[in-house]
């Protein structure tokens, strides 16, 4: 059958009308990000999506907990529920190659009826921050890490969870970090990976083994910061369906297994003029005093915001001494024991890396923190410590210890609300306290274990 005359795929990119080719598109998916950077929306069928301007959502969306329940907020007329206008970007469609029906995913732009950015919208969050850089004729570039565990399916969450089986029909135990033999027992998943991942549009710069048994790396292309939030965005729904095509799971939790690694989304991040100059590199190819200004923000404000970088209970599992996650934000040349890296590089490709965040944040959110981070620093003429020549795990701890605290820190943190948006940092706050009081309510193996009997 032959493509449909509705012309809303000539706005497609480019890779999605050539996965399309002249096949009859079945059904578009009219998606957004919530606070948990999973996809919401409705699907439609093509004629529909062709016909129709608009779809819309209620805000209430952005009310709920990672558990689903919704929380009651100080809000002139939270339970009316009035509708999110969504417009679809057009230049976000990509394929969803899984889908046995020839199916298009598209991002939506969210508004209110007047047409105002929806505040609480993570995508909304992000473009914000970057209309300060711009304001400043700054534009920033950026290169997100993505780490996961594949694991056995897990059907009973009592029960914890393990690696998966590989190819020779054992347990994976690897944890040769860099292994090709690794990656090769689980190549069935990464091919379908790649599968996905260039039906998609989507491009991969790296895959690796990483430390865990059963953890992969995928690196991304630098690019601009909205396009790379929305890669991260299309890649953990890509990978979770590569893996349930082979039989495991795939998940981004910071810390799925007890005695395994963590897993992080590592930040890389630049910044060009209107010109395309590295702002971090000046004359002589030396350091700016923008990029010291930029790695001071970084040790200032990522404590205030730490809980979009590691925004659930489970989060603050990665920093435990025995752990490899940095547990300060001292700042060295090469050195991935702190929390702040200056990777080796070119002058022109210089850049920032934050290595705290974890893999089980909101992209959007994650990468807006750390960019205002950063941009207050430079605005505010900040300098760092001096740079760490030697391992920073026996330097004091600078991180908020529990999402308890993260929050805390949040509620005071003034500059970074102003930049961020005050009604969004006040929703996502009471949204968090309520997921961290609703742990307290659960009564972990460990309590049972230790507790029973010798209290």
């Amino acid at each position: 059958m032959a493509r449909n005359s509705n012309d809303y795929i000539s706005r497609f990119p480019e890779a999605t009308q050539s996965w399309i080719g002249d096949r009859w598109v079945e059904e578009v998916e009219c998606i957004i990000g919530d606070f948990a950077g999973m996809s919401r929306g409705k699907a439609m069928p093509s004629a529909t999506f062709s016909r129709t301007k608009n779809s819309y959502l209620p805000i209430s969306i952005f009310f709920q907990t990672i558990a689903g329940d919704y929380v009651d907020m100080d809000i002139e007329g939270q339970w009316t529920e009035s509708d999110m206008v969504l417009t679809p970007d057009y230049s976000t469609a990509v394929a969803v190659p899984w889908s046995d029906d020839l199916a298009v995913q598209v991002i939506h732009d969210i508004s209110d009826q007047e047409g105002n950015p929806i505040g609480l919208a993570p995508r909304n969050v992000l473009k914000r921050v970057l209309a300060f850089y711009e304001a400043e004729g700054w534009f920033p570039v950026v290169a997100p890490e993505i780490e996961f565990y594949l694991t056995r399916p897990n059907l009973d969450p009592t029960q914890p969870i393990e690696p998966p089986i590989g190819r020779t029909g054992r347990q994976v135990v690897s944890r040769q970090a860099y292994s090709m033999v690794a990656v090769d027992d689980y190549g069935k998943v990464i091919d379908d990976i790649y599968d996905f991942a260039e039906a998609s549009g989507l491009e991969i710069d790296t895959i690796i083994q990483e430390g865990g048994a059963g953890q992969i790396e995928i690196n991304l292309v630098h690019g601009n910061a909205i396009s790379l939030a929305d890669q991260v965005f299309f890649f953990k729904r890509l990978i979770r369906e590569a893996a349930l095509k082979n039989g495991c799971f795939a998940t981004f939790m910071a810390k799925p297994m007890q005695q395994e690694p963590g897993s992080a989304m590592h930040i890389h991040q630049s910044v060009l003029d209107k010109e395309g100059n590295n702002i971090f590199t000046g004359k002589d190819d030396k350091e700016t005093d923008l990029f010291i200004g930029f790695i001071a923000g970084q040790q200032r404000y990522i404590p205030d915001a730490f809980a979009f970088f590691a925004p659930y209970v489970n989060s603050y599992r990665r920093f435990v001494a025995s752990g490899s996650a940095p547990i300060n934000l001292e700042w060295g040349v090469d050195n991935r024991t702190t929390g702040i890296r200056i990777p080796y590089s070119s002058p022109a490709a210089r850049r920032v890396e934050n290595r705290v965040s974890g893999m089980d944040v909101n992209p959007y959110l994650a990468l807006a923190a750390s960019l205002a981070a950063g941009y207050l620093g430079m605005k505010n003429n900040l300098k760092p410590r001096e740079a760490q020549t030697g391992e920073a795990y026996e330097m004091p701890r600078d991180l908020p210890r529990s999402l308890r605290d993260a929050i805390d820190r949040l509620e005071g943190a003034t500059e970074l609300t102003e930049i961020l948006g005050k009604e969004f940092c006040e929703v996502f706050k009471a949204v968090k306290r309520h997921e961290a009081e609703s742990f307290l309510e659960v009564i972990s193996a460990w309590e049972r274990e230790h507790l029973l009997l010798n209290v």
